[in-house]
């Protein structure tokens, strides 16, 4: 109980500071005061995966869980990303986009989240859990649904992406990124006029986001997978008593398909992205999920997929 006490008096200042602060950058971009950056260090491309010699079949973006904080993919190494370029030549993917940053200002370059992941690495997992918290609040959402569509869209442009030009674009969210997918729908249509299919994976987000103009939503999940299963409580707009939220609308026009990858979990050796976790056919958890996101996009794109295995 004691050491209860000391972690709550230690982290409630935190929290409250943290509270405060996750607004900043969202308010920044309303003011016009700073727009969000599009130039990416050296040796970080714009796009990998299909090159510039053919249109790709489908652009494909990912936007990580709390743990991304920098321009390079960070929850898994990249492994995810790794994965399926490696099994789907065919896509371009991006995986550079910062979710939880209005202004794609990541986190790990900022002078004094340095000092801070140095010595209090656990501030920011929190700062981006507050993000995500912000990007479902009713007062801030359109905000930051706007900022983070046009980071999105802006990145598209730089890969190559031709508006209007018909090709699918593909937003991958793992965890909270599915907060901010959902909310990319309307801006990237205003924007690109392109076709927007979201697949979430694990995805925490209050369904309060319009989809009207999402072509499909993939819901993969886990019965096992309890992170997520807490944002279909916390969340209102989530269940099915509020009939006119975004995910609710969606569902009843058919538009939401849901896929068990059971009995993978959220985190650890047993998640949807491990390497080493084995299932009974063999498979890593990792190949399971990959094959099974291939198999989804090759559907929407009209190819062949990789693998025999009907989609779960």
């Amino acid at each position: 109980m004691n050491t209860f006490l000391l972690w709550a008096l230690a982290l409630g200042p935190v929290l409250l500071a943290e509270a405060l602060l996750a607004r900043h950058e969202v308010l920044v971009y309303s003011a016009g005061l700073r727009t969000p950056g599009s130039e990416l260090p050296e040796g970080v491309p714009y796009a990998r995966g299909a090159g510039p010699d053919r249109p790709p079949d489908a652009y494909l973006v990912y936007l990580d869980g709390i743990g991304k904080r920098r321009f390079r993919d960070t929850r898994d190494g990249g492994q995810l990303v790794k994965d399926v370029i490696a099994k789907a030549p065919e896509l371009r993917v991006l995986g550079q986009v910062q979710p939880y940053s209005p202004l794609a200002d990541p986190l790990a370059d900022r002078k004094v989240w340095a000092w801070l992941r140095r010595h209090i690495g656990l501030l920011l997992f929190l700062h981006n859990v507050m993000q995500v918290f912000v990007a479902a609040d009713h007062r801030y959402r359109p905000l930051y649904n706007r900022a983070v569509g046009s980071q999105i869209a802006t990145q598209l442009r730089l890969a190559g992406y031709q508006p209007g030009g018909g090709i699918p674009v593909v937003l991958l969210s793992y965890s909270g990124g599915a907060q901010v997918a959902t909310g990319a729908v309307e801006e990237l249509h205003t924007q690109l006029r392109c076709p927007v299919v979201v697949i979430t994976l694990g995805g925490f987000h209050n369904g309060a986001n319009d989809l009207t103009h999402a072509e499909h939503v993939h819901q993969l999940t886990s019965a096992s997978d309890r992170i997520e299963r807490v944002g279909t409580w916390i969340f209102p707009q989530r269940w099915r008593l509020f009939r006119r939220s975004g995910w609710n609308r969606a569902s009843r026009a058919g538009k939401i398909t849901v896929h068990r990858l059971d009995p993978a979990t959220h985190l650890g050796p047993r998640s949807y992205i491990s390497p080493e976790g084995k299932l009974p056919d063999g498979r890593s958890y990792l190949d399971h999920t990959t094959d099974t996101l291939i198999a989804l996009i090759r559907a929407h794109c009209g190819a062949t997929a990789v693998t025999d295995e009907p989609l779960p």
